[in-house]
């Protein structure tokens, strides 16, 4: 690679070997991906591509820390019993299949804005699964396997809803804003993102559901009661709990507020973190729900970070971009955003490596094409969000997947990806031509 790129600059030459290198070992390595990020990274300050301050820059961010607290609050969400409790009480006047499995499909939308990371969510609703398992009679047993494939189906997808619906949506924002291009605000990623989550989650559900199940499945009746669930969900709600949705729901409203008042949504995300580990109103201990925050994730971002900083300050960004797309027409390249976005888990699994490889890119592409920057680099880290193939593809799928007994095969798994694939494709190309712009997202410049 160093000989391959003799004819460039000395530190596009650096950052675009050490950037090969880091892809191939995330690729093809067992090194941890985090220890690959973090050597990378650390190579290119020993390179002179960038300073230490900009390494270190990405842990100090504003976004950073908004994912820190809301990974407090979530923890203390999963040790509430809530989500079991949410559960029972929705179910409790379903009577069909289908009303089942699209009630829950929303729910896993709405905890997009309350619990981080699609690991985090995914955590929060297996134990559900396990309850239906437990509560469904013999006869409606198919509809675990359905579930088992819908809830991390939506879990993915419904990720794009939130900016903390996956550190990929982050990385993103400090890219764009590194490069003193718009950053996506809090609620105006909900504005964009959440009509795009809700389509998708409803049609894989549906899409699910009518593939493994026969008409006279989906015509059968279905009966829960509250006290399917045990004792644990029925009677009035507990004062931790009482507490838990108080915080929770105070910190929801005020980051769907932010236009309104002002206050940073990092800042609303820490201090409602203090107070659910305060001794008085808290429901949880902050040294232990400490050690819970997925610091791993968390230096990993600040790495990639700080290498996709470098690739476009670097003109590395600008080299691969020109050999990789050229002169591509605008709606074509958007085309190309959009596919090898979705494709790209096939290659490379970690979803925040993959935006840390494919944002730079399209950013540094975008404007000698004529396409928006900002929009091309939400539409990649979106369509990024499919990664439904294999178990190993996405955490959701592994979690739900390594479940015993089994819920589902591999080869069910590639049968649900090769269908939502297209549809996928088709529903991205919708909002990103027609929907998104009308929501002042322009694609163009």
């Amino acid at each position: 690679m160093w000989i391959l790129t003799s004819t460039l600059s000395p530190e596009a030459q650096a950052t675009l070997t050490v950037f090969t290198a880091a892809i191939w070992l995330w690729v093809f390595g067992t090194l941890n991906d985090t220890f690959v990020a973090l050597a990378a990274a650390s190579a290119l300050v020993l390179a002179n591509v960038m300073s230490s301050e900009e390494f270190f820059a990405a842990l100090g961010d504003d976004t950073t820390w908004l994912l820190i607290g809301a990974f407090i609050l979530s923890a203390a969400v999963t040790q509430s019993g809530l989500a079991l409790r949410a559960t029972a009480y929705l179910t409790r006047r379903v009577s069909t299949p289908h009303g089942l499995v699209h009630l829950l499909a929303f729910a896993v939308t709405a905890t997009a804005f309350a619990v981080p990371a699609t690991s985090g969510r995914a955590a929060l609703i297996l134990p559900v699964l396990v309850a239906l398992r437990g509560v469904l009679p013999t006869p409606q047993q198919w509809l675990v396997k359905v579930l088992a494939l819908v809830l991390p189906t939506v879990v993915l997808f419904t990720a794009a809803a939130s900016l903390i619906g996956a550190g990929a949506h982050l990385i993103t924002v400090q890219i764009l804003g590194t490069n003193d291009l718009p950053e996506i605000s809090f609620t105006r990623w909900i504005v964009l993102g959440l009509p795009y989550a809700i389509v998708m989650a409803h049609v894989s559900a549906e899409v699910v559901l009518r593939m493994f199940s026969t008409a006279a499945q989906r015509a059968e009746k279905v009966r829960l009661t509250t006290t399917d669930f045990g004792d644990g969900v029925t009677g009035p709600l507990s004062s931790g709990q009482q507490r838990t949705i108080a915080i929770l729901g105070a910190a929801v409203a005020l980051w769907f507020s932010e236009s309104l008042h002002g206050i940073d949504p990092a800042l609303v995300a820490v201090l409602a973190a203090l107070l659910i580990c305060s001794p008085q109103m808290g429901t949880v201990d902050f040294k232990d729900t400490i050690r819970q925050v997925p610091w791993n994730l968390l230096l990993f971002m600040a790495a990639t970070i700080a290498m996709s900083g470098a690739l476009l300050s670097s003109g590395a960004a600008d080299v691969l971009a020109t050999a990789i797309l050229g002169s591509a027409h605008p709606t074509m390249f958007v085309a190309l955003v959009i596919i090898v976005s979705s494709a790209a888990h096939l290659v490379i699994q970690s979803r925040s490596a993959r935006s840390a490889v494919l944002i730079p890119l399209v950013v540094a592409t975008a404007p000698a094409i004529g396409a928006n920057p900002v929009a091309v680099a939400f539409i990649s880290t979106v369509a990024a969000g499919f990664c439904h193939t294999l178990p190993s593809s996405a955490k959701p799928l592994a979690i739900f997947s390594g479940h015993e007994p089994a819920p589902f095969s591999n080869r069910e798994l590639m049968r649900v990806a090769a269908v939502l694939f297209p549809i996928h494709l088709i529903v991205m190309a919708l909002f990103a031509w027609l929907i998104w712009p009308a929501l002042g997202l322009n694609l163009y410049l």
